[in-house]
């Protein structure tokens, strides 16, 4: 078994699995845009950092807006 922790962000690879901190199996492209893209440096492990396909903080609070869009009648109140 091939163990990795990526020095930045303590990010655990297993036989070159990502698998985040709850010990659910992780998708890297997801690690990128939410972690890596923002906070990562050359110390970095994640081969896909720079990858812009995955989930970032961006699509997530598009994704918040377009759930639970704002009342504007009460905004407005």
């Amino acid at each position: 078994m091939n163990t990795k922790t990526c020095p930045k962000c303590g990010t655990t690879w297993i036989n070159d699995q990502h698998y985040w901190a709850t010990g659910k199996e992780g998708d890297p492209h997801d690690l990128a845009g939410l972690v890596c893209n923002n906070l990562g440096d050359d110390t970095c492990i994640n081969p896909c950092k720079g990858s812009t396909s995955g989930v970032t903080w961006a699509k997530r609070a598009n994704k918040l807006n377009e759930d639970f869009p704002t009342d504007k009648t009460k905004s407005q109140i």
